[in-house]
């Protein structure tokens, strides 16, 4: 067949990725093998595909496809989140647009558009995934709130609260105004921000003023007490007095606690119980009122008595305006604090009083610390150890509540008048209920559920266990095969959300850690340094990446810049490389299918006596050298390092050298066993890539000769050590053509001129098994050994040998005279500069010793260079 000119990705991708699912290639079930589990992190059903799932699911597809050449029963389960937050914002903006207020719907109302929703969009971002190449067990798609995963959630809460860990209590939560939702520590993301502290003058009850320094103005309608140092000479005489709140006229004590710091603001806080966390301990520990001047839209109460209904933002803007009025102002300065922004939403958080449900953490998180401390669970890089352990060490207790519908209802159950069990049914809590108030005469009609949701995370942390039944059919086959799971593949951000809360379910319900290693990635930055995200606009679509340059470019361009745990600077001439690639592949292929045309007769002379014998036992070690160096930076997760190894051998080694070397001369037949060899090394290139760029390299391995299977089911086997001796043969050989090739250049041989090569070396055996390759390579009528210099010839320096390359026509003697002696004044130059560090005491001193063996490297080079330009003078 003829080869377009270009490689072209779209059908093949299309094609490649239908047969492999036909043949259920991705599919998998218990049996003898070692098996090897990965469970995708949920992406939210709302969702589409972005750089970070790029990013997070090349990854986790190279994991998984090498796994399975590994003769390994490979699993990646596919799945979906619910996404509480995210989802319910979706339906509710649908509604919106077709006139439908959520609050005008029944519950089981909403959820019915919500399920129609999730139905219409929930599978999009699975679809996505098929076109990057992602080899998921499709069989196996799981979704959070699939039947026998909501019971699954539900029966983990009853059994968390009986054993004591879950508890219903009034605290200071973050509240999301515009989800009107409260939210956990993790989900509050704080950004620096510029602010106004505007010191404002309380009146004081026995006259003259006292002023506090707030940035937030407009909670000054729900102080409840002014608190000063105790140690703080200003304000040693206050102790105990009165002053009032501005504006409204509310009398409002001043007490001493050392919780005030002396050097911030004026010395003077306001304190708000309602609306600050740490106020609320304040208002605790000297039982202050507690004043709610906010609803849960951001609005501000009737019991704020001003700006009623108005937004708090707004309220700020007045509530200033009318201080400084009526004279309560004293001055205002700018101001750079950290406020919390809802993670969903992006909405300013409001602290604020609320009853709510909790998890008691800190014996769950005990076996969790312990298992990634003793490195039970491997984080790489393992400098994530340290914020997990810092967290842990430090966990609070999580809010696991949310006032929303979309999600798992929390199963507790309410008398009128406030009594409440936990229970599975209306039908189990009635009987309880009866039970705990000692009356029989309650009716299913007197009882209701608790309307609020769990926290989306309450559902994922079962997530490694409950994809495979683990505990609605806790001893089934397949919990207990594939169970712990092999590696997670997870981005920091979400290492408290999701990672620890994880283990600590594996370690509660499974008795054993979820995961063996988990991967974290790094966060997909613009070129910038900016987080990419839709509201920046900095988001470029991947699906319309991968329609440009094909998803084996894209997969290559997003892996090639991205070591584990750091952040990419995302550039597009990544997929520009990538395609390049690509069609370096291409080029290759067509090349050695030209061979196939040339083919000598079966029965000519073997390649063993011929000058391509060295090429092919120089690459077939070369292959099994980096072969084993890919397996090991695999093992080690260094897959941007395995990546831009294979790059490197497949673009260097074999397309610039071997083929180089091993092509026939013009015209000349192609050995069949040179070109038998050549097929299987660009298959091995190929198996070796497959995991990394999986589409391309099965169409050049079924392109390259007739298979008996497919490469995506392959078992690749384990490489033979290399030989180092030819190893190094081959890598001075690569050194001298192209050293000898750059002195012809500047010496303006024309590459068909023929030379004589004259070498004067320690080991000429050495050479003498690279010397039909190198004659070849730089057009050498034949090779002389010498053990003097010869005049009237380019001298070349490698190392501790010398090359003498004499022409066969005049050299231009004073054209190459003036040449080098422009080099000669070039290198003095640079030598001089170098010494000149060198002899710097303070630098030699304080430099790394890395550094200065750099420096004295470059001297001994530009020390070389010099002697060979002088060697080169004189043999003119």
């Amino acid at each position: 067949m003829e080869l377009s000119k270009n490689y072209i990705p779209t059908q093949i991708e299309a094609k490649w990725y239908e047969h492999w699912t036909s043949k259920n290639y991705f599919s998998s079930k218990p049996d003898e093998r070692e098996p090897y589990t990965v469970v995708i992190p949920p992406p939210n059903v709302t969702g589409v595909l972005h750089m970070g799932h790029c990013l997070n699911n090349t990854i986790q597809d190279i994991l998984v496809r090498r796994a399975r050449m590994q003769g390994k029963n490979a699993c990646w389960v596919p799945g979906t989140d619910h996404a509480s937050i995210a989802t319910e914002a979706k339906v509710v903006a649908m509604l919106r647009e077709k006139g439908i207020a959520k609050s005008s719907l029944s519950r089981p109302e909403f959820l019915d558009y919500a399920w129609e929703w999730k139905e219409k969009y929930g599978g999009i971002i699975l679809q996505q995934l098929r076109k990057m190449g992602c080899s998921l067990d499709w069989d196996r798609t799981s979704f959070t709130m699939d039947p026998d995963y909501y019971d699954s959630v539900i029966n983990v809460f009853l059994d968390l609260y009986k054993k004591g860990y879950i508890y219903r209590g009034k605290r200071m939560i973050n509240w999301d105004v515009k989800a009107k939702t409260a939210l956990s520590d993790e989900e509050v993301i704080y950004k620096e921000v510029q602010s106004k502290l505007y010191h404002v003058k309380y009146t004081l009850e026995n006259g003259g003023t006292i002023t506090i320094a707030t940035v937030r103005p407009e909670t000054i309608l729900g102080d409840a007490a002014i608190c000063v140092n105790p140690a703080d000479e200003r304000y040693k005489s206050l102790h105990g007095q009165y002053a009032f709140v501005p504006l409204i006229n509310r009398k409002i004590k001043i007490i001493p606690d050392e919780y005030v710091t002396l050097d911030f603001g004026t010395g003077a806080l306001k304190v708000t119980p309602a609306h600050d966390m740490n106020d609320y301990q304040l208002g605790q520990k000297y039982n202050l009122e507690i004043i709610d001047t906010m609803n849960d839209d951001g609005t501000m109460s009737e019991a704020a008595q001003l700006y009623i209904g108005l937004d708090r933002f707004e309220v700020r803007k007045k509530i200033v305006a009318d201080l400084e009025a009526a004279g309560h102002i004293d001055k205002i300065e700018e101001y750079t604090n950290q406020v919390g922004f809802s993670e969903r939403t992006d909405a300013v958080v409001e602290p604020r009083l609320s009853l709510q449900w909790w998890v008691s953490m800190k014996d769950l998180a005990a076996p969790a610390l312990t298992a990634v401390m003793d490195d039970e669970i491997h984080f790489h890089p393992a400098k994530f150890k340290n914020l997990y352990r810092h967290w842990m060490e430090n966990v609070k207790d999580w809010c696991i509540s949310r006032q929303l519908w979309w999600g798992h209802r929390i199963p507790a159950w309410y008398t009128q008048n406030g009594d409440f069990v936990v229970a599975k049914t209306a039908e189990e809590a009635l009987v309880e209920l009866q039970n705990k108030t000692s009356n029989a005469s309650l009716t299913i009609n007197d009882i209701h559920q608790d309307n609020d949701c769990l926290d989306t995370w309450f559902s994922s942390w079962l997530w490694p266990f409950e994809v495979f039944k683990g505990l609605s059919n806790p001893n089934n086959e397949e919990v207990n095969y594939y169970y712990p799971t092999s590696t997670l593949v997870t981005a920091p951000e979400i290492i408290f959300f999701w990672v620890a809360r994880m283990i600590m379910a594996g370690y509660e319900y499974k008795g054993a850690k979820p995961f063996n290693d988990v991967y974290f990635t790094g966060i997909v930055r613009d070129k910038l340094g900016r987080k990419m995200s839709k509201s920046l606009g900095n988001s470029p679509d991947l699906l319309d990446l991968i329609d440009q340059y094909g998803a084996d470019a894209v997969r290559f361009g997003i892996l090639i810049a991205s070591p584990a745990g750091n952040d990419i600077l995302f550039d597009e001439s990544s997929l520009e490389q990538g395609r390049n690639f690509n069609n370096k592949l291409w080029n290759a292929l067509k090349l050695v299918k030209m061979w196939e045309a040339r083919l000598a007769p079966a029965s000519s002379q073997s390649y063993d006596a011929g000058e391509t014998a060295f090429a092919i036992n120089w690459f077939e070690n070369r292959l099994n050298q980096v072969s084993a160096e890919v397996d090991e930076l695999m093992t080690q997760f260094k897959l941007s390092e395995a990546l831009k190894t294979i790059y490197s051998l497949i673009w260097d080694d074999f397309c610039s050298w071997y083929l180089e070397w091993a092509k026939p001369g013009f015209e000349q037949p192609v050995d069949p066993k040179v070109y038998a060899k050549t097929i299987e090394f660009f298959e091995k290139l190929m198996e070796l890539l497959h995991p990394i760029m999986p589409f391309i390299t099965e169409e050049i391995f079924h392109l390259l000769k007739e298979q008996q299977t497919d490469l995506t089911v392959k078992l690749q086997v384990k490489p033979n050590p290399a030989d180092e001796t030819i190893l190094a043969a081959g890598s001075l050989l690569k050194d001298v053509i192209t050293k000898l090739r750059d002195a012809r250049n500047k010496n303006q041989l024309k590459p068909k001129d023929p030379v004589i090569l004259h070498i004067m070396a320690e080991n000429i055996t050495g050479y003498k098994s690279i010397e039909p390759i190198l004659m070849k390579q730089v057009n050498a009528s034949h090779v002389v050994y010498t053990s003097m210099a010869v005049a009237n010839t380019i001298v070349v320096n490698i190392e501790k040998d010398k090359f003498f390359i004499e022409a066969e026509q005049q050299l231009d003697a004073a054209a190459i005279k003036e040449r080098l002696l422009k080099d000669l004044t070039y290198e003095q130059n640079f030598l001089a500069s170098v010494m000149k560090k060198l002899s710097n005491e303070k630098f030699v001193q304080n430099a790394k010793p890395e550094i200065i063996a750099l420096e004295r490297k470059k001297q001994a080079d530009a020390e070389a260079r010099i002697n060979t330009i002088e060697e080169s003078l004189k043999s003119l």
